[in-house]
């Protein structure tokens, strides 16, 4: 289900916006026949994605002209793989049961699994029952493992020998492997009971002699996942380790499937977009084309506790109203302390987020990050600090307003930087997602240290020059 990507990626959207334009004319003007010729010819995954960027009902119409037309059931099964689950649900749901069926059936395995769950209750288990005995029960096997783990999303179409095969017959096995298998990149190797033992590459096949059996030439280190394993740590792992594929055992070690390069590329794409949408505060399955109501409601939330998280800086502020009331010139400097610490924060929270989705960050790194992001916040506060300091004391013609201004920033910088780092690896030990709320607690407490800082350095200095 991978979106494949072109060489040119402004050329591949300057295309895409093009096809666009013609496909809403030729669906405005009821001339299907154009259209037809038009979309026949590209590939499924650009056929995905105009589909991706059509309304509703322009969408339908395209479902309802490839179904008209006959459409070979490979090719759109093809298509309907490559369009984002939720969006392909909702085409197929107003198809009849038998169409829907069909479809699925053509479908891999992993990709037949994410889709089966987006559809109504009664669609679900009308879909299950009336499908192939043999189909279903696959389906229902692998939709009983957890959300977002390894066995939800492996295919179990792959191809895998006995350790006694020779290559001569192995290379027999994979000419005569049907369409249906995943490209056996890799020739896994079990023994009688189908536990893994091995993995042979394709390359070792074709330079062994033919009667070579597989145990003779197979690695015994094999990458491996358990089927409960969270799919960021299989996307890491394949990342790590440069894979293509890697298989996928259950707890007797017994081979169960397999999850290819393609699925983790999809993986890498939806925890990426899931993870810059909780730091926005803003609700995972949100897209553009939400209607505004629906929008406004999922972020109420969000802007409820954004608005009980400043209430905090106010209190800090109301606390040194008076120092405010009496040297007026602090308003001017005061919002800026907070800005710049905010922005360091969230800088350095982008960092920690990232080495912990993928997997990079331990107890031992997240020590030597700490120190060096809070070194960073400190070298960046002192140079920032004193350029700020300087410019204020030539527009206040005095130097205690630019070393206080300085000094305040250098301290929320510093600050701001052991917060960011900290604040992930807190929620990462207490088994809370770091993306959905550091952003917003590491915001809250620079603006809170910001004006507690540079306030409060100001209520203590300048009545000893200005007394």
């Amino acid at each position: 289900m991978a979106k494949r990507l072109g060489y040119n990626q402004t050329m591949k959207q300057e295309a895409l916006e093009k096809l666009l334009r013609f496909s809403k004319q030729f669906i405005k003007l009821r001339t299907m026949g154009h259209l037809w010729n038009a979309l026949k010819k590209l590939h499924a995954a650009d056929v995905a994605s105009l589909i991706e960027n059509l309304s509703i009902a322009e969408r339908k119409t395209i479902l309802q002209l490839f179904i008209e037309r006959k459409m070979e059931l490979p090719q759109l099964a093809e298509i309907i793989s490559e369009i984002q689950p939720e969006i392909a649900v909702e085409l197929l749901s107003d198809l009849d049961i038998r169409q829907i069926i069909s479809i699925l059936e053509e479908l891999y395995t992993d990709d037949a699994a994410s889709l089966i769950p987006l559809f109504k209750e009664e669609l679900q288990t009308e879909i299950l029952r009336k499908m192939k005995k043999e189909e279903a029960k696959e389906l229902q096997e692998q939709l009983a493992y957890p959300e977002e783990s390894a066995g939800r999303i492996m295919s179990t179409d792959f191809l895998a020998l006995e350790e006694s095969t020779t290559v001569s017959d192995a290379i027999t096995a994979i000419q005569l492997t049907s369409e249906d298998v995943e490209v056996p990149f890799y020739l896994y190797v079990v023994d009688e009971e189908n536990r893994l033992k091995g993995v042979v590459s394709l390359k070792q096949l074709i330079l062994m002699k033919p009667r070579t059996q597989l145990r003779e030439i197979m690695n015994c280190d094999v990458y491996k996942v358990d089927v409960f394993t969270d799919q960021e740590e299989v996307a890491a792992s394949v990342a790590n380790y440069n894979l293509i594929a890697i298989p996928v055992i259950d707890e007797n070690h017994r081979l169960v499937g397999v999850v290819t390069v393609d699925d983790i590329i999809d993986i890498i794409q939806r925890e990426a977009t899931e993870d810059i949408y909780k730091m926005a505060g803003v609700n995972q399955d949100y897209n553009v084309k939400q209607s505004i109501g629906k929008a406004m409601r999922k972020r109420v939330s969000w802007l409820t506790l954004s608005v009980l998280t400043t209430c905090l800086s106010a209190v800090v502020i109301g606390i040194f109203k008076g120092s405010i009331e009496k040297y007026i010139m602090l308003a001017v400097f005061m919002p800026i302390v907070a800005a710049l610490g905010g922005v360091t924060g969230n800088q350095t929270v982008a960092i920690m987020v990232r080495e912990i989705v993928l997997g990079n960050l331990e107890w031992k790194t997240s020590k030597l990050i700490l120190l060096k992001e809070t070194v960073i916040g400190l070298g960046s506060g002192l140079a920032i600090g004193l350029l700020a300091g300087l410019v204020s004391t030539l527009f206040f013609d005095h130097w205690i307003y630019g070393a206080i201004f300085g000094a305040a920033i250098l301290i929320n910088l510093t600050m701001a930087a052991f917060m960011g780092t900290i604040v992930p690896i807190a929620l990462k030990t207490m088994k809370l997602d770091p993306a959905m709320a550091s952003g917003m607690l590491v915001t809250m407490m620079t603006d809170v240290f910001g004006y507690l800082a540079f306030l409060g350095l100001a209520t203590l200095a300048l009545p000893a020059f200005f007394s």
